[in-house]
């Protein structure tokens, strides 16, 4: 959870890619649409343009070290 873990949205992707690059199964991450306006944990929220972005990046990690991330509808058509 990089999000709780740092608790500083600047230091989520950081956390997150290394998470990934050390073998992680999954994230938690804290997405909102206006973290300064969140109610709680707005501190540690991405926006969504900054979850697109590291999303993009954390796919090119997981490839680098053999793994992959899964489409959302991907992840709809395990449920």
């Amino acid at each position: 959870d990089p999000s709780h873990g740092t608790g500083l949205r600047e230091l989520v992707p950081a956390m997150s890619r290394a998470a990934i690059a050390a073998g992680a199964d999954a994230l938690i991450l804290e997405v909102h649409p206006d973290p300064d306006a969140a109610v709680s944990d707005g501190r540690q929220s991405l926006t969504l343009d900054e979850f697109a972005t590291l999303m993009t990046s954390l796919r090119r990690i997981a490839a680098a070290v053999d793994r992959s991330i899964l489409e959302p509808v991907e992840m709809l058509e395990l449920a």
